[in-house]
C-alpha cells in the first residue's frame, strides 16, 4: 500500500498576492502627489520656471526669463498673497465663506491712506495703522452680515463690494490722490540687496516688510493658536463646534475682520506701488478678488471650509505670478494679458478638480 504524497502549495505569485482593488506603488505615489497640494505646487512651479527659462535661452521670449526678472516679478506677489490670505481665513470658516469685497476694501482703505498722508500730512506709520483699522471696520461690516445676520457670504460681500467701491469713487470725486507725500511713499517698494552675495538678485522691499512678516503671523495663527483651532473646527463642522462650546458666530465674525485687516495692508502696498491713491485700485480691470480667490483655492483651500494651508497659498501665489510673468514675455502687445486671463481660468479649473479629487480620496480613506 503506497502512502500518498503531500503536496505543498506553491507560494502565490506577485500578481496573485496583490489585491485586485489595491493600487500599485506608482499609482499610490501619483495619488499622493495629487492629494498633497504643497508637493504638487512645488513640482508645477519648478516646471513653469524651467519651461520659460528654456524658451528664453532659445530666443522665443522677448526678454530673458532669468532670476533678476523673477525677483522683480515678486512686486506683484505681495498684494495678491495678502488678499489670498484674507480669502483663506474666510473660506476656512465654512458655510460658503468667501469675500468678494476685498478689492473694494483695498480701494476705500487706500483712499483713506491717501487722505491721511497726501492731504492731511500724517506720518506714514500712523496712517498705516489707521488704514488697517479702516480695513478692520469694513471687514466687520461683512462679518456682521454673514455671522450674525445670517446673510449668505456670496451675497453679503457682493453687496459690500459695490457699496465700498462706490464710496471710494465718491470720496475724492473719482480722482486719485497723487501729491508729493504720496509719491514719496513709493520708496516702500524699492528693491534692496540681501547680504548673501552678488549672485542673489535684489528683492522688492515690501516682500521683506509686508509679505514675510504677515506669512509668519498667519502660519502661527493657523497652527499655534486657539483661535486657529476654533476657525478650522467651525469650518469642518460648525454644529459639532457649537456643542463643543466654541463661539461659532464670533469666530466667523473675526475671520471677516481679519480679512479686512489684510486688505488694509494690501491697500498700503498698492498705494506705494502706484505712487498714487486710486479709487479704483482694487477693482480696475478684473479686480483683485478673483485672482486672490484663485490663488487660495489653487493653494489647497477647500471651498467647503475647514481645509487650507498658508504654505500652499504662498506656493500658489508664486506659481500664478511667475506663470503670468512668462506669458508676458511670450507674446507681444496686449495678447499676453489675454492669455494671462486664460491661464488664470485654467488654473482655477485645475484647482477645483484637485480639490474634488482630494475630497473623494479623503472620503474613500475614511
Amino acid at each position: 500500500m503506497t502512502t500518498p504524497t503531500r503536496t505543498t502549495p506553491s507560494a502565490p505569485s506577485d500578481a496573485v498576492r496583490q489585491q485586485p482593488g489595491r493600487p500599485g506603488p506608482v499609482r499610490r505615489a501619483v495619488g499622493l502627489v495629487l492629494a498633497e497640494r504643497v508637493p504638487l505646487l512645488a513640482v508645477l512651479l519648478v516646471a513653469v520656471v524651467v519651461y520659460f527659462y528654456v524658451l528664453g535661452q532659445q530666443g522665443y521670449l522677448v526678454a530673458p526669463y532669468d532670476s533678476d526678472y523673477l525677483f522683480a516679478a515678486l512686486d506683484t506677489l505681495v498684494p495678491l498673497c495678502l488678499l489670498a490670505f484674507a480669502e483663506l481665513v474666510v473660506i476656512v470658516s465654512g458655510r460658503g465663506g468667501i469675500d468678494l469685497s476685498v478689492g473694494s476694501i483695498v480701494s476705500l482703505s487706500g483712499m483713506a491712506f491717501g487722505f491721511m498722508v497726501g492731504l492731511w500730512h500724517w506720518p506714514v506709520l500712523l496712517a498705516l495703522v489707521v488704514t488697517v483699522a479702516v480695513g478692520a471696520v469694513l471687514g466687520a461690516v461683512n462679518g456682521l452680515l454673514v455671522a450674525y445676520l445670517g446673510f449668505p457670504a456670496l451675497i453679503a460681500t457682493l453687496a459690500t463690494y459695490y457699496a465700498f467701491g462706490a464710496l471710494a469713487l465718491l470720496s475724492h470725486h473719482n480722482a486719485p490722490i497723487s501729491t508729493k507725500p504720496i509719491q514719496d511713499v513709493h520708496s516702500l517698494t524699492r528693491t534692496v540687496s540681501l547680504p548673501l552675495g552678488d549672485q542673489v538678485p535684489d528683492v522688492p522691499l515690501q516682500v521683506l516688510t509686508f509679505l514675510v512678516p504677515v506669512a509668519v503671523v498667519m502660519w502661527l495663527l493657523a497652527n499655534r493658536t486657539a483661535y486657529g483651532r476654533r476657525l478650522y473646527a467651525i469650518g469642518t463642522n460648525d454644529i459639532a463646534a457649537r456643542f463643543a462650546n466654541i463661539g461659532v458666530r464670533r469666530t466667523r465674525f473675526l475671520a471677516y475682520v481679519l480679512s479686512g485687516v489684510l486688505s488694509g495692508l494690501a491697500a498700503v502696498v498698492t498705494v506705494a506701488q502706484f505712487a498714487s491713491a486710486r479709487p479704483d485700485a482694487g477693482s480696475v480691470g478684473n479686480g483683485m478678488a478673483l485672482p486672490a480667490i484663485t490663488i487660495a483655492v489653487l493653494g489647497g483651500v477647500a471651498i467647503v471650509g475647514g481645509v487650507g494651508r498658508v504654505v500652499g497659498v504662498i506656493l500658489a501665489g508664486l506659481l500664478v505670478v511667475w506663470l503670468n510673468a512668462g506669458i508676458l514675455l511670450a507674446f507681444e502687445g496686449s495678447d499676453g494679458s489675454q492669455f494671462q486671463l486664460f491661464a488664470l481660468g485654467a488654473l482655477l479649473v485645475l484647482s477645483a478638480l484637485l480639490n474634488a479629487y482630494s475630497l473623494r480620496r479623503g472620503r474613500g480613506a475614511g
